[in-house]
């Protein structure tokens, strides 16, 4: 506990900070933490240590060789962070045992509201006594997307803001189709339909045995799927459909003091792993400079997601 508080004070030193490498593992290895590792490696103040995989057994990737492969982060020496590129609803068994351990965690949690609200409520008392830092929900949306909706009302108080998300891929909805019972492989595309309202079109290959009106419903019931518009389509193969692009919309029409008819918008069309990998990394760097506690995006400054020193950073930026 003492040497993660020690560690996260030592990087508020401006000099050190410079010099000194935050240790990193990657935990979990499917497409976000394929991105994780290119992130990293690019990032010049971290250094990767390796890579926690459920799987450890036969050939690794090629990009992996001379990368210590393991089953448990404790097999790894001297790990600061942890990236938690594992699905969402494995989040908090990962992030409550290494919070534990004094080990700073980062993941890209996507599921908004009360169960957000809950985790971070509940990590924040892991992370404070084992004297760690959690930074949950760090990806695109929620995460940098909840940054802007912010700017957006300070910027215009009185007013409403849509977000529309696609037409891409969501790695949430897709793995927690892969979850359910009798599918082999999935696909679910995000379909904008205006004002912030979403439809949902599932593609899977289903396994031997099982029928697929079955688990058809199976999917439209998950809370993944509940609240929306979904349709499940069963096809011959996944892989032929996959693109991992995806984007958003957020426009907000509103009132700065008493003068109407402010108009925001922000578009981007991005590759979905590889932004939320790059926005994790950035969290990584801003969980170091945090005291222990468990934050979201929002409430972190934005100059400590940039690599560098802080006043040179503010010279030019501001």
């Amino acid at each position: 506990m003492w040497y993660a508080l020690r560690w996260t004070l030592y990087l508020h030193d401006e000099e050190m900070r410079s010099v000194t490498k935050i240790k990193v593992a990657i935990v979990g290895y499917g497409n976000v933490g394929k991105y994780t590792l290119d992130a990293v490696q690019a990032a010049p103040d971290m250094e990767l240590v390796g890579v926690v995989r459920r799987s450890t057994a036969g050939e690794q990737p090629k990009e992996l060789a001379g990368i210590p492969v393991v089953a448990d982060i404790s097999e790894l020496e001297g790990v600061q962070a942890a990236l938690l590129a594992v699905p969402t609803r494995s989040v908090p068994e990962y992030a409550a045992k290494y919070l534990a351990m004094g080990i700073n965690t980062v993941d890209s949690y996507d599921i908004h509201g009360d169960s957000l609200g809950n985790l971070r409520q509940e990590l924040d008392g892991i992370a404070k006594q084992g004297g760690a830092v959690a930074v949950i929900s760090a990806g695109w949306d929620p995460g940098t997307d909840s940054m802007l909706r912010g700017m957006l009302e300070f910027m215009a108080p009185k007013g409403l803001t849509y977000t529309n998300f696609g037409p891409g891929m969501s790695m949430g909805h897709t793995v927690a189709v892969k979850a359910v019972a009798g599918v082999k492989k999935a696909l679910s595309m995000t379909i904008p339909a205006g004002m912030g309202i979403h439809k949902r079109a599932v593609y899977i290959e289903l396994e031997s045995g099982y029928e697929f009106e079955a688990v058809a419903n199976a999917i439209k019931r998950d809370p993944y799927f509940a609240k929306d518009e979904t349709t499940v389509t069963q096809v011959e193969s996944v892989d032929s459909l996959i693109d991992m692009g995806h984007g958003v919309l957020m426009e907000r029409k509103g009132v700065s003091g008493a003068t109407d008819n402010q108009l925001f918008r922000f578009d981007m069309r991005i590759n979905n792993p590889a932004l939320t990998a790059q926005v994790m990394v950035a969290s990584v760097r801003a969980a170091a400079r945090q005291r222990p506690g468990c934050y979201t995006m929002i409430e972190i400054p934005v100059v400590d997601y940039l690599p560098g020193d802080r006043d040179a950073i503010v010279r030019r930026l501001v």
